[in-house]
């Protein structure tokens, strides 16, 4: 009876415990008024509390995919070129990223391996399927077995014209 009133307690302790490590932001934290400007005014936030937490949410899943990947990005799209896991993919994978850089210069390719033996070559950085599909449509014609994909992209450039 002891033990498991013990392990009870235990259990709960964790629980708070894992429940209070993880960041709580404000709204009113992102905003914070700069010491060394004596010229700044005041920003009052009238706000639902809920709003807060989606922040604090939005801010935790953004850090775990940045841990999961190792850099900043958000979700968007890639086109596919190639995806094979045959014997010789890995230099067939290069010779396609190869072909690529020499025909779309100005575009990034990326070499993925997956387990158990699946090698990629995806291109471009999309942040939609319609922004997507125009360079499909052109890369198609060069590579026929290209897909459009869900995927984990660096950030876009929003100043390249």
């Amino acid at each position: 009876m002891i033990r498991k009133i013990f392990w009870i307690l235990l259990l709960v302790t964790f629980s708070f415990a894992k429940g209070n490590s993880q960041p709580f932001i404000k709204t009113s934290d992102l905003f914070r008024k700069h010491k060394e400007n004596p010229h700044s005014g005041h920003l009052n936030i009238i706000q639902n509390p809920s709003i807060d937490t989606l922040i604090s949410r939005y801010i935790l899943v953004n850090k775990n995919l940045y841990d999961n990947f190792g850099y900043f990005g958000m979700e968007g799209f890639r086109i596919q070129i190639y995806l094979s896991s045959n014997i010789n993919a890995r230099e067939e994978s290069a010779k396609v990223k190869v072909e690529f850089m020499n025909k779309f210069r100005d575009m990034k390719s990326y070499a993925l391996f997956a387990q158990p033996v699946w090698y990629k070559i995806r291109v471009g950085d999309f942040r939609s399927r319609t922004e997507a599909y125009k360079s499909y449509l052109i890369i198609s014609k060069e590579f026929p077995n290209s897909d459009l994909v869900r995927d984990f992209i660096y950030f876009p450039d929003l100043n390249k014209k």
